[in-house]
């Protein structure tokens, strides 16, 4: 029986990022279609457990331009909207949100921020368009590519050119936050400066 990895998503007004979170995954395929159907499948872990996962986005994605990164400890996928404006919520439809899918309050922006692009480093980005789901991720493995880009140690340590992303890989975050992102200040300390954060719907 399959498994669902865990999932934190973020978004600007004009794209959607999305990572997931599954250390060494092994045989990943991933796939975004214009009507926003997005597809996983991997394996990971001593057992070769099989993950997969299957969502509606929100809305349309521009298959050409959204791209992917598989780093050594998550998947980093930036999906570029199809219509730019601000989702509010990952999923279309008004079903409860699964529990594996969070907010990534790391590259999350308000409508009302000046927040750029998450600062993406070296990434090695694969564009999906035209790679049939991206079958085992060709190009983006070896050696070579664990120390080039993002510099040796901090990508093979799965650095994903956001800060606290380690962070987040240490601890999963209360199951919670997926039906209440709404965070007040006490409750989400790591960034002071954030003090008024719209709560999106996942």
């Amino acid at each position: 029986m399959s498994r669902h990895p865990e999932v934190k998503w973020a978004e600007r007004l004009d794209k959607v990022y999305l990572t997931i979170q599954l250390p060494d995954a092994k045989d990943a395929n991933v796939d975004v279609q214009p009507d926003g159907t997005f597809t996983f499948s991997g394996s990971a872990g001593s057992a070769n457990n099989k993950y997969e996962l299957e969502l509606t986005l929100h809305d349309k994605i521009n298959k050409e331009e959204s791209k992917i990164n598989k780093g050594m400890r998550s998947i980093f996928c930036v999906l570029v909207k199809e219509e730019p404006c601000w989702w509010k919520k990952l999923l279309r439809g008004d079903g409860k949100t699964p529990h594996y899918i969070k907010v990534d309050w790391d590259k999350w922006a308000d409508e009302d921020e000046e927040g750029g692009d998450v600062d993406v480093g070296g990434m090695d980005f694969s564009g999906m368009g035209g790679m049939g789901g991206m079958g085992g991720m060709g190009g983006m493995g070896g050696m070579a590519n664990m120390m080039g880009g993002m510099g040796g140690m901090a990508n093979m340590m799965g650095g994903m050119g956001a800060e606290g992303m380690d962070d987040d890989l240490e601890g999963s975050e209360d199951e919670e936050e997926a039906e209440k992102p709404q965070l007040d200040e006490a409750e989400n300390p790591k960034d002071e400066g954030a003090k008024t954060q719209t709560a999106p719907s996942t």
